[in-house]
């Protein structure tokens, strides 16, 4: 009799199912009670499409529920339950990282996100590509043949690149396609970029369990011609691997989104190597993660530094390094902390001085959102205006704030004598206030006229304000753009970009070029408040399919800095299926009162 036999063992349960489901709010209730009745922990994804779901707990109460699913609904007939046992997860920290602290149980528009742009059409799964059996799946790799050269067999790994780090699948006579993203959702912007190497090809596709070639799949036959012969896995890696014990054709482990991190075959090869040493090894244990932008990284036990911060191989390929800037916990950009250089090893990996812990505030994952101030003003007053706006936002966003390159000459405007008239007097005015006590003052844009000049002291204005002079402002974006390219170089990617007023115009210039600047600045969206267009050429480059979420006043909103009319021409240049627009009536300001703040983090919440 084993050790084991009588006691009820750990297990993991993953499974997903894409069907129409009729009663959402039926199913929801389901898995409520059906879960915390059998103390089940981890994450259940529902949508009108479909299911996803990754649960442990014991093994008596994972096979309860899976009985109970097919008893409740034909929904799930022919659902691949994948159950395994396993160890518990290895501490509290592990198990918080994973999920399985808790029942986490959501009503989500996608069951996975396939697109960088969330707001844009996914594709049709009943156009997904015909699942191949492991067997078949095997049998295709072992027949390739390397002659057929124009309609070759190309296999596709749909998974991440801390996955593919450790293991893939690898056919003498077969090339593999390995995308090297940071996420599932930067898959679709891959395929549009190496389409060619798919075209006429017969496109093999595998994942972890299958889901995400479910999707990926449909979207490559979306093509249309020379991508119609495209097939998936059934059951992933994980199915292959149970049929295949020494690994077949699949080389290293198989990465797991549970405790258990990566599972293996009868086959010892190690393809992961360590970031600084290169040494071979394929751990994930430690859960070490690059700084800037929070994949996992492979450090050995020995080269693992607590008071060290990694950057990973894709961040390093942007040339990402905390050099001259550091991000402290305000969010604002500051000199270097003293001793916070770059440090190569002979791999050329990275490892950085760690900060505080209490001032690293991507320790936890938030949207990370670089802010463009308004025409004259700075990162400081900026970051002052829109104080409410974060702490409305403080649990999911964490913003960044940086000064515009322009340097602008202080101005004041003057006053009339009481008698006196525009053409008989000339303007007279108080003194302006000490220039120990203001703040220098920015811009993104800047007339062309400028010269480019910052006076130390005063000057009086030209005229009265100037209510259109945003108009006029066209000129400098290149420089803006350029010190903007520095900040995400040396700050690591953000996820998003908002402007206000002139800023929001530099912001819509950079989402017109945003394929043309991936690499340089990678952004999932923009906000736009209080925007206009401008007549440059950046902006005539077609329509914007950029996700965005355009905020400005309406027609009776009470900005009398930028007209609701100015807006909604900039608006109008961009794709409609991936653009949100939330008009107020609050003046030249980010509004934060219900409803508008709800409209703003339903955005955000598609990014997260």
């Amino acid at each position: 009799m084993s050790d084991t036999e009588g006691i009820d063992q750990y297990g993991v349960l993953l499974y997903y199912k894409y069907a129409h489901i009729p009663n959402l709010d039926d199913l929801l209730s389901f898995y409520h009670s059906n879960c915390s009745q059998l103390s089940l922990l981890g994450r259940v994804r529902l949508s009108s499409r479909g299911v996803n779901v990754t649960v442990g707990g014991k093994l008596s109460c994972l096979e309860s529920h899976i009985e109970a699913l097919k008893a409740k609904d034909c929904v799930f007939e022919g659902t691949d339950f994948k159950l395994a046992t396993c160890d518990e997860p290895l501490n509290d920290r592990v198990a918080e990282e994973c999920g399985f602290t808790s029942l986490s149980i959501r009503i989500v528009e996608e069951l996975v996100t396939l697109s960088s742009h969330p707001l844009l059409k996914s594709p049709e799964i009943s156009n997904a590509g015909r699942h191949l059996s492991a067997s078949e799946f095997h049998s295709s790799l072992q027949n390739a043949d390397q002659k057929s050269q124009g309609n070759g067999l190309v296999l596709l790994d749909a998974r991440n690149l801390y996955e593919t780090r450790i293991g893939k699948f690898h056919a003498p006579n077969v090339e593999t396609l390995d995308p090297q993203v940071r996420q599932y959702s930067d898959l679709s912007s891959w395929i549009d970029d190496n389409s060619e190497q798919l075209k006429g090809k017969h496109v093999l596709m595998y994942c972890t369990g299958g889901i995400r070639c479910e999707m990926a799949s449909a979207y490559i036959k979306s093509k249309g011609a020379g991508f119609e012969n495209v097939f998936q896995l059934f059951g992933g890696i994980q199915r292959y691997l149970e049929q295949f014990p020494d690994g077949g054709f699949f080389k290293g482990k198989n990465f797991v989104f549970d405790h258990r991190i990566s599972v293996g075959s009868s086959d010892s090869n190690v393809l992961g190597t360590c970031l600084i040493c290169r040494r071979s090894f394929d751990d994930y244990s430690s859960r070490c993660r690059c700084t800037y932008c929070r994949m996992l990284v492979l450090v050995c036990h020995n080269c693992q530094n607590e008071a060290a911060l990694y950057v990973c191989e894709l961040c390093q390929k942007q040339g990402k390094a905390i050099q001259s800037m550091q991000l402290i916990g305000t969010g604002e950009l500051k000199t270097p902390l003293e001793g916070a250089e770059l440090q190569n090893s002979s791999s050329n990996a990275t490892l950085l001085p760690q900060m505080p812990k209490g001032d690293d505030v991507r320790s936890s994952r938030k949207l990370r959102i670089l802010c463009l101030h308004g025409f004259r003003q700075n990162a400081s007053s900026f970051k002052g205006r829109t104080s409410s706006l974060a702490k409305r936002l403080k649990k999911i966003a964490e913003f960044v704030f940086v000064d515009a390159p322009h340097e602008l000459s202080f101005i004041y405007q003057t006053t009339l004598a009481k008698d006196a008239t525009c053409e008989s007097s000339p303007m007279l005015s108080s003194p302006p206030p000490p220039l120990e006590n203001c703040k220098k003052k920015f811009a993104w844009l800047v007339a062309p006229n400028s010269d480019g000049s910052t006076d130390v002291n005063w000057k009086v204005a030209e005229g009265p304000f100037d209510p259109l002079q945003y108009q006029q402002q066209t000129e400098g974006y290149d420089t803006s753009l350029s010190h903007l390219k520095n900040v995400f170089s040396q700050q690591g990617s953000f996820d998003g970009i908002l402007g206000f007023s002139q800023g929001a115009a530099m912001a819509a210039l950079i989402s017109a070029q945003q394929e043309q600047l991936k690499g340089e600045m990678d952004f999932k969206f923009v906000i736009i408040c209080s925007g206009f267009s401008l007549n440059v050429k950046e902006m005539e480059r077609g329509i914007i399919k950029c996700p965005s979420l355009h905020i400005f006043g309406n027609e009776h909103g009470k900005d009398r800095q930028i007209a609701n009319q100015a807006s909604k021409e900039l608006t109008s240049l961009y794709d409609d299926g991936c653009s949100v627009i939330i008009e107020h009536d609050c003046g030249h300001i980010i509004p934060t009162r219900s409803p508008y703040i709800d409209e703003i983090k339903g955005f955000l919440g598609r990014f997260l």
